[in-house]
């Protein structure tokens, strides 16, 4: 049987290794999240003639998809072939080519691609042919938002229970192998591990058909195209995926192998009697050469599952920091092993806590709870220095912390971290209180024993002296003579021996508050998981991230009407200590109608004069359609001021943004609401 187990322990870790190597194979460095950094025709741009294609350049490589770049035409139709490419192979363009006769006015082009570290991203620009016009862009040729929104939850919830799955099944099979390894002889553990094993298939398979609508903004009924399944499956983030579900595959075999070799019950060897001459001596030492030797097969087994399970563990999680932040940005040679660090720390607290929760019901030994406590501190440990990394790495200056959606879920995941430790305190206090309560009913029990040992050898020898009187045999028939009579009462003590032991067990006052302490801890864990999956999903310091979270200023542009000059005023603050850090941004927009506006942009510090930045950006974006962000391009007009034009393609309440950076590292986007139309 050892044999066996040790073949397919070897056929797992081969299968592992290949699975590793197809994860982080296309790990590269690039920069976190391609932004769109020249267009041809530019950006806003008149052009003479009508261009025979559209070309996009980005910050970094991008997939792309049939309708990644749609061009449309004034009045909403599409005018290219639906078949964008790369340009000579170089993946961080993208190329459609149109139709030819077009005529003149003013054409929107929508792009949505798929970033190198599997975020999808989009904007819209414009461009005209001969000069500006009016146009009328079908809203649901660009995108259509409710759909996106259904599917953008069902992925998120989908994503969570990845992250928990993951946790349960990697930290429950880590506590039983190092902490408790008589734990997989409990149902309820049992239950764990398969929970966590079919939870993070099911959630895999999930991810992976919601991955086409999502990329795509399509909705939840394109979710079993197979098309779609089969252009995620050609991205690094599909490679992830199926790799997944391959070393979940593995993860089977190896639980069966966990449960089968650790969850029987092993037989237990007498305890060596003392010794008093060198013959009883030599018999103990050779009693204890047997024991070692029949515990041997089962300590071998407990070696070669928990290098198989850290083995399983490491390979599961380079599917998710394979292909996610850690993958793309600086320094990825050390932030891709830190990431897995931070995650498989995450898996072991957690998925403990669940073990632990279990076990203080089924009479997990105090020993068991001391040493996951001393695991658990160095768990904590590893999180807080991989987490001070990673937000480091993810946010790039202190502004961002407030002034971005990723900032924001950080300072709550931070919060609710530091809540997850109080309650953790609390459980270290709880867990000396049940190690003293257990060394103090040791004696006590010790010494029941003793009295029922004297009783019975007291009971025992008057027996034999009734017996040997010959007056008593008949009256002892029906007592402790009778076979029958004193089998049942060996039962009954034996069940009132099981119940006090079960009773102290699971009722005293020590477990019960560890017991509840427990379960609040893992609770705000799984509220620190979903949080950790919302930070997966928004794109560090991207500025659409914040135009979208900013509030709307309620009396920005409600009077502003179309052939007037609307003047908007945005404070900012980039938190900086130099004197152009803090001022106020003055937008002019004229005639306020679809088509092209001049834009006037002018900036003055908290004194009043004119301030220059180092950089600035203007942009207009329309949330009701997902329309933007529309870049405008500025000319300097001396000191503190800048022009530009901008194409609004639409009516409706857009979004003006100017976007300040003061410093290196100081920065902030202020936003103002601008109606244009009736």
């Amino acid at each position: 049987m050892v044999t066996g187990a040790r073949r397919r322990l070897g056929a797992l870790l081969a299968v592992l290794v290949a699975a590793l190597g197809l994860v982080l194979g296309g790990a590269t460095a690039a920069s976190a999240h391609a932004t769109l950094e020249g267009t041809d025709p530019a950006r806003g741009s008149v052009v003479a003639t009508a261009p025979g294609t559209v070309t996009l350049t980005f910050s970094e490589g991008v997939s792309l998809a049939a309708d990644s770049v749609r061009v449309l035409d004034p009045q909403g139709k599409a005018v290219d072939d639906g078949k964008p490419e790369h340009v000579d192979g170089r993946s961080a363009t993208a190329r459609v080519a149109l139709r030819s006769g077009l005529g003149n006015g003013t054409y929107t082009v929508a792009w949505r691609a798929v970033s190198e570290d599997s975020h999808p991203v989009g904007g819209a620009f414009t461009f005209s042919i001969g000069a500006p016009s009016d146009t009328s862009v079908n809203a649901a040729a660009v995108q259509g938002a409710e759909a996106q929104g259904a599917v953008a939850f069902a992925y998120g919830t989908a994503r969570t229970v990845a992250y928990v799955a993951f946790a349960l099944l990697a930290g429950a099979a880590a506590f039983v192998l190092v902490v408790w390894p008589g734990g997989t002889a409990v149902r309820g553990v049992q239950r764990l591990l398969m929970t966590g094993w079919v939870a993070l298939l099911l959630s895999t398979v999930a991810v992976l058909l919601l991955r086409g609508p999502y990329e795509r903004g399509t909705g939840l009924g394109q979710s079993f195209d197979l098309s779609l399944v089969r252009a995620t499956l050609d991205e690094r983030i599909g490679t992830a995926l199926a790799a997944r579900l391959l070393l979940l595959a593995a993860a089977g075999v190896f639980l069966s192998l966990l449960v089968g070799q650790l969850g029987t019950p092993q037989p237990k060897p007498a305890a060596p009697e003392p010794a008093d001459d060198p013959e009883d001596e030599e018999e103990a030492e050779l009693r204890r050469l047997e024991r070692a030797a029949a515990e041997a097969p089962q300590r071998d087994a407990r070696l070669g599952l928990g290098l198989a399970g850290l083995a399983l563990a490491l390979a599961l999680t380079a599917t998710w920091v394979g292909a996610d932040h850690s993958a793309v940005g600086i320094q990825v040679a050390l932030a891709l092993p830190l990431a897995a660090v931070h995650l498989l720390a995450m898996a072991g607290w957690l998925g403990g806590l669940a073990v632990l929760v279990v076990g203080l019901r089924h009479g997990l030994p105090a020993a068991a709870v001391d040493r996951f406590s001393k695991l658990a501190l160095w768990l904590v440990s590893a999180l807080v220095a991989t987490g001070v990394y990673q937000s480091w790495r993810g946010l790039g200056s202190w502004s961002a912390l407030v002034d971005t959606s990723y900032g924001r879920l950080l300072l709550i995941k931070v919060g609710c971290v530091a809540a997850m430790l109080g309650v953790a305190w609390i459980s270290r206090a709880w867990t000396a209180r049940l190690r003293t309560a257990d060394e103090s009913a040791g004696a006590p029990q010790e010494a029941r024993a003793d009295e029922s040992a004297a009783v019975g050898a007291g009971e025992s020898a008057a027996a034999e002296s009734g017996a040997a009187g010959g007056g008593a045999a008949e009256s002892g028939a029906a007592g402790g003579g009778d076979p029958a009579r004193a089998a049942q009462l060996a039962r009954q003590r034996a069940l009132r021996d099981r119940a006090r032991g079960e009773r102290g067990a699971a009722g005293s006052p020590a477990r019960a508050g560890l017991r509840r302490s427990v379960v609040v801890e893992t609770s705000v864990a799984v509220l620190v998981l979903v949080v950790t999956t919302m930070l997966t999903n928004s794109p560090p310091g991207r500025v659409a991230q914040a135009v979208a979270a900013a509030p709307a200023a309620p009396t920005a542009g409600a009077s502003a009407a179309p052939g007037r000059t609307e003047e908007l005023k945005l404070p900012y603050d980039t938190g900086g200590r130099t004197p152009n850090a803090k001022g106020t941004a003055t937008v002019t927009v004229e005639p306020v109608a679809t088509g092209p506006n001049q834009v006037t942009l002018k900036l003055a510090d908290s004194t009043g004069q004119p301030a220059e930045v180092p950089e600035l950006e203007l942009a207009f974006t329309l949330p009701d359609r997902d329309l933007g962000p529309l870049p405008v391009t500025l000319q300097p007009q001396g000191t503190g001021s800048w022009t530009g034009t901008a194409q609004l393609p639409l009516n409706g309440m857009w979004v003006v943004s100017v976007t300040v950076r003061s410093s290196d590292i100081d920065q902030v986007t202020a936003t103002r609401q601008l109606k244009v139309g009736p």
